[in-house]
């Protein structure tokens, strides 16, 4: 934005009180070059199958994901829960340390 300024080691936006470093690119794109990488360290990909590696209870929920559903077409998303899936219909966002690919 044109508000932008230096303060210090920081960059300030004086609209939305938003600080970051200066030595960031200022853009999303050094999370996609991170590489996600099931229990095992293989790397996941956008579609790949995983399978779970440990029954999961699902916060806030009484539901409990159990060990050994194989999940289809999971998405990468960036943040602390790397993966987007589907489990019978259900949104889910897990942890790729308790998926194995498939």
């Amino acid at each position: 934005m044109d508000n932008t300024y230096p303060d210090g080691e920081h960059y300030i936006c004086p609209d939305c009180a938003l600080e970051w470093p200066i030595d960031s690119s200022g853009n999303d794109e050094e999370s996609d070059d991170r590489v996600i990488k099931d229990s095992n360290n293989n790397p996941l990909a956008d579609g790949d199958a995983v399978i779970l590696i440990k029954d999961l209870k699902v916060k806030g929920s009484s539901t409990t994901l159990k060990k050994g559903t194989k999940v289809k077409s999971i998405r990468l998303v960036a943040g602390d829960h790397e993966v987007d899936c589907k489990i019978d219909g259900a949104s889910f966002m897990l942890k790729a340390c308790f998926l194995k690919k498939a």
